[in-house]
C-alpha cells in the first residue's frame, strides 16, 4: 500500500532533497506550504505522486485538514524558537488530531540530548520540542547525523583554506560526526517508510578528527595543513555567551556567529558525539565522506 508522507519545510535546502528522495519510492508526497508563500514559487516540482497543500500553522483547522490521510509527517523546517518549537507544536497538534501515525521532527543534528544547559541554543530548542513529542500520542523518530559535511567548505570555519590550518578546541583527536545533506535526505526517506523505526536513528557519513582532516587536506592539496589550537571548549563556550549578550539581533537570528561557536563547543566537548551509529540499518549505502566533499570543493 502506498505511504502518504507530508513534508513541512520542503522549499528549504534539506526539505527539497527529502522530497526528491521520497519520489524515488512508492509514496504519495504532500508538500505543505503557507498561504503567504503559495504564489512565490520555490515549491518542488511535482507529479502525480506530489501534492501541494496550503495551510497556515496558525490555522489549526486548515492544518488538520491538510494532514487528512497522511501516514507520516516529515518536518524539515528551520529557524529559532518561533519555528522549531512553536511551528512544530502546531504541526504536531494537527497531526495528532488528524490521526497521523508517525512524526519525524526537524532535528538532523548531533546528539542534543546530553548537552549542558546553556551551551547550545539551537540544540536546546530541539530538546524542548522533543519533550512535547514524547508526551504526544504519536510515534516519533528523530534523525541524528552530526554536522552537515557540506558546511566544511566554508560555512563552518574549521578549515582555514588560505592559511593551511585546521582548528581544534581542547583535543585534535576528538571524534567529529559529519553527514552530507543528500545522505541525510536518503536516510530520512527510509525512516519515513519504516514503520518499525525506533525513537532515534543515528547515522554518520564519516567520523573524523581535526587531525585526520589536516592530513586529508595535506594529501589533497600537496601543501602541509597544520593543526592550530584555538583554546578549550570551555573558553569557546564563554566567548559564545559574551557574543550572545552583545548580539544586536538577539535570539531571532538562526545562525549568528555565537551560535556557530556553540556548535563547535558541543562537538569538541564530546557531549554531542553520536554513540549508537547504525549506518547499515537500511542496507548498503555509499556514504559521502569528508574527503569526497573536500576533494570536490578543491576540484580534485
Amino acid at each position: 500500500m502506498t505511504t502518504t508522507v507530508l513534508v513541512a519545510g520542503a522549499t528549504g535546502d534539506l526539505g527539497g532533497r527529502i522530497v526528491r528522495e521520497l519520489r524515488e519510492h512508492d509514496t504519495h508526497v504532500k508538500v505543505l506550504t503557507r498561504s503567504t508563500s503559495a504564489n512565490r514559487g520555490g515549491t518542488p516540482d511535482h507529479d502525480d505522486h506530489v501534492e501541494v497543500v496550503t495551510a497556515d500553522y496558525s490555522d489549526h483547522a486548515a492544518l488538520t485538514a491538510a494532514l487528512a490521510g497522511v501516514d507520516v509527517v516529515v518536518s524539515a523546517v528551520s529557524g529559532t524558537r518561533s519555528v522549531i518549537v512553536d511551528t512544530q507544536r502546531a504541526l504536531l497538534r494537527a497531526a495528532v488530531e488528524a490521526g497521523v501515525d508517525r512524526f519525524i521532527p526537524s532535528d538532523y543534528a548531533a546528539d542534543y540530548r546530553s548537552i549542558t544547559p546553556g551551551t547550545n541554543r539551537n540544540f536546546e530548542l530541539r530538546r524542548e520540542f522533543a519533550a512535547d513529542l514524547d508526551a504526544a500520542p504519536i510515534r516519533a523518530t528523530s534523525i541524528l547525523n552530526g554536522a552537515f559535511t557540506d558546511m566544511l567548505t566554508g560555512q563552518a570555519p574549521l578549515i582555514l583554506f588560505d592559511r593551511q590550518r585546521v582548528l581544534y578546541w581542547s583535543s585534535a583527536d576528538q571524534v567529529l560526526d559529519f553527514t552530507t545533506k543528500d545522505d541525510v535526505a536518503w536516510v530520512t526517506a527510509r525512516v519515513a517508510l519504516d514503520p518499525a523505526a525506533p525513537r532515534v536513528v543515528e547515522v554518520a557519513g564519516d567520523r573524523v578528527t581535526s587531525r585526520s582532516i589536516a592530513d586529508t587536506m595535506s594529501q589533497l592539496t600537496g601543501t602541509p595543513f597544520r593543526l592550530q589550537w584555538a583554546g578549550t571548549a570551555g573558553t569557546l563556550s564563554a566567548m559564545a555567551r559574551v557574543g550572545r549578550r552583545l548580539s544586536k539581533a538577539g535570539d531571532d537570528e538562526p545562525f549568528p556567529a555565537w551560535q556557530g561557536m556553540q556548535y563547535f563547543v558541543s562537538m569538541f566537548s564530546g557531549e554531542a558525539e553520536l554513540r549508537h551509529v547504525d549506518d547499515d540499518r537500511y542496507g548498503h549505502h555509499e556514504w559521502t565522506t569528508v574527503r569526497d566533499v573536500l576533494a570536490a570543493h578543491l576540484g580534485n
